[in-house]
């Protein structure tokens, strides 16, 4: 049996004719740009999210970008942010000229650690990103609390977790702004690139509307040097038929992740994602931490199972950060799980039987 870490063909297959239609839609009355799709999507995911204001952008990179830029943030200043996450929720403070500080997470849900969070902060400090890693949402009480207390703004990265709840409060809940990922095989995924912005503050939002455009209002006027970051209508075509199945995608992943838990709780030399009991886990990943990880995954790939590993490297000691003088052993309990963390094939069509062969054969790894 071969079991991919995530087959995207399956779900076209379920809503085939609803993505064609919606694509041919688009081509026939040919406004390829900001078009109505996109700005039906920004209303209804507006509201899906609980927020006042959308806005769609090109990446979630971008939606990370244009957040930073819309709060001031460039040279000289400083942006906390975990080290136990995708490169681009550092990359962007780096290309506004501004520097990440890192901070290492806790050990059961891999999230950014509020604990050692108030020790990054200095005068230069002019935003925090907390990042919902994997689909569960991070300790937001107590960072809100030390972000208010330091009058900090905090821009969610829930480029993971788009649905996630804390609390019963949903991801984009917390922030001066939110930032989603629509890449293809998020949750809620397009078909090329694509981000999404969200934000109560109405002045935000008016500015996020231009930045995307070049600076522009109106058009051809340049109030301010932008950039070119719009979601294209037929990627905003396809997310709207995506987003009428997502709560039922939601609880088919969880329903597997419990499956897995189940399978796995009498294997010691595995840790299953621990969530806490007051948060909402939409599982984009089910990552284990697993002993003896790198030959595991050598057994995995000779049995043609999918895998990967979110992140083998923290951020803090890639190569493009040595300028900034981490070293080995500063943020210990990242450097730990990224050789520890493992993340299995979740995805709302994947079998029981598919499921069984993972888990048999993790359990023969073992065993031997």
């Amino acid at each position: 049996m071969k079991v991919p870490l995530l087959d995207l063909k399956r779900q076209y297959a379920s809503i085939k004719g609803e993505i064609d239609n919606a694509m041919q839609t688009v081509l026939d009355h040919g406004m390829f740009i900001l078009g109505p799709e996109v700005r039906d999507l920004e209303t209804k995911l507006a509201e899906y999210c609980g927020a006042r204001h959308g806005i769609g952008v090109a990446s979630g990179t971008d939606a990370l970008l244009l957040s930073l830029r819309a709060l001031g943030v460039g040279p000289g200043d400083e942006v906390i942010t975990t080290t136990f996450t995708f490169f681009a929720t550092a990359g962007v403070v780096s290309r506004l000229g501004a520097k990440p500080v890192f901070v290492d997470i806790d050990p059961k849900t891999f999230n950014i650690d509020p604990d050692q969070l108030e020790k990054k902060i200095t005068a230069k400090t002019r935003a925090v990103i907390p990042v919902h890693l994997y689909g569960q949402m991070a300790d937001m009480d107590e960072i809100s609390s030390i972000a208010s207390k330091k009058n900090i703004p905090i821009i969610e990265d829930a480029a993971q977790a788009i649905g996630a709840r804390y609390k019963n409060k949903i991801a984009g809940g917390f922030g001066k702004t939110a930032c989603f990922s629509f890449f293809p095989s998020k949750n809620l995924g397009a078909y090329g690139d694509g981000g999404f912005i969200t934000t109560d503050d109405d002045k935000i939002a008016d500015l996020l509307g231009r930045l995307r455009v070049h600076g522009a209002k109106p058009k051809y006027y340049h109030s301010m040097v932008g950039f070119n970051s719009r979601l294209d209508s037929l990627q905003a075509a396809i997310l709207l038929v995506k987003l009428k199945y997502l709560p039922e995608w939601h609880e088919a992943r969880r329903q597997k992740a419990e499956r897995y838990n189940q399978l796995l709780a009498d294997l010691p030399q595995v840790v299953r994602p621990f969530v806490h009991d007051h948060n909402y886990h939409i599982y984009h990943q089910y990552t284990l931490k697993a002993q003896n990880r790198d030959a595991l995954k050598e057994h995995l790939k000779s049995n043609q199972i999918g895998f990967d590993t979110y992140y083998p490297l923290p951020l803090h000691l890639q190569e493009c950060y040595s300028d900034l003088g981490y070293n080995t052993g500063d943020l210990p309990v990242s450097e730990k799980i990224a050789g520890q963390a493992i993340s299995l094939p979740i995805f709302p069509e994947l079998t029981d039987e598919e499921q069984d062969f993972v888990v048999d054969s993790i359990k023969k790894f073992y065993d031997k």
